[in-house]
């Protein structure tokens, strides 16, 4: 177990539908409406996405964490107003954007390594929000339901781009056309999640300790291009396009101050100490 995981937590931000807390350079998101089993309102995607505003704007953080408060991850939509729960919003012109994708987006964009610790049942937008995260863990007690297909819908959250790189498109139809619920035995045999954490431990603690991977040791910036690469180039049309982008970040980075640290430290054997900021970095590239 890393130190991480003992680091004091401190709550630096409270909304109305999650929390965020502070543990050193990790941030969790708490979605917060555990009577309702995290179920997404409109407030809920607003306050998601400002969220991901905060931990990008923090540079002491330097991974996040994004979890569930009670024993649910997010039910998915919330369903109070039944069949009107997914008429759109009034305010808007023509045709609105699908709020679970405005979500999707918004962590896709992240320039910190996101993990989704689910730490119960997640169905529809509470699946399918988790598909921009770069590392899925989930507890014994984790399921997840594809159900869009038994409610008149289809998958949203820009899913049927993620999902396929995720699972491959075999799996991915398998259970969205049927309209699923996925054991966290068969998700972790699909590839959606990496490893299942017992029922009676901490799935938020296991992913302080894979987030302390990603920020040990590690050039804040280099993560933060390294993540988007490798997401953009999934929609590359060749191997040439991320020649041409790799070539123009390598040539950029040769000349940095992290580079001459990272190797300074390395021929000296000690953990470097890195100080390009990542805020200086946005917007510096055409992705």
């Amino acid at each position: 177990m890393t130190e991480a995981v003992g680091t004091s937590a401190t709550r630096i931000h409270e909304g109305d539908t999650l929390w965020i807390e502070r543990r050193g350079a990790v941030a969790i998101i708490w979605l917060n409406r555990p009577d309702k089993l995290n179920a997404m309102t409109f407030a809920m995607r607003d306050e998601i996405v400002a969220a991901f505003d905060v931990t990008d704007a923090d540079e002491a953080v330097r991974a996040v964490i994004l979890t569930g408060t009670g024993r649910a991850f997010c039910a998915g939509a919330d369903l109070a107003e039944g069949g009107e729960a997914f008429a759109p919003e009034d305010g808007f012109d023509g045709v609105p954007p699908d709020g679970g994708g405005l979500v999707a987006l918004r962590m896709y964009a992240s320039e910190k390594p996101i993990i989704a610790a689910v730490n119960g049942p997640s169905a529809g937008v509470g699946v399918t929000m988790t598909l921009p995260a770069d590392v899925r863990i989930a507890s014994a007690t984790a399921k997840f339901g594809f159900v869009f297909a038994r409610r008149g819908l289809v998958p949203e959250a820009c899913s049927n781009w993620f999902l396929p790189r995720v699972v491959g498109i075999a799996q991915a139809l398998r259970w969205t056309l049927a309209g699923a619920m996925v054991t966290a035995a068969d998700a972790h045999r699909a590839g959606l999640v990496s490893e299942i954490v017992d029922a009676d431990a901490s799935v938020v603690d296991r992913a302080v300790e894979i987030a302390a991977e990603f920020t040990e040791g590690t050039s804040p910036v280099a993560v933060a291009l390294t993540r988007q690469l490798m997401w953009r180039m999934l929609g590359a049309d060749g191997p040439q396009e991320s020649h041409r982008l790799e070539s123009d970040i390598l040539f950029d980075r040769g000349v940095s101050a992290d580079i001459r640290e990272g190797v300074t430290a390395f021929l000296e054997k000690r953990p470097p100490e890195f100080v390009d900021s990542v805020n200086d970095y946005r917007g510096r590239f055409d992705w």
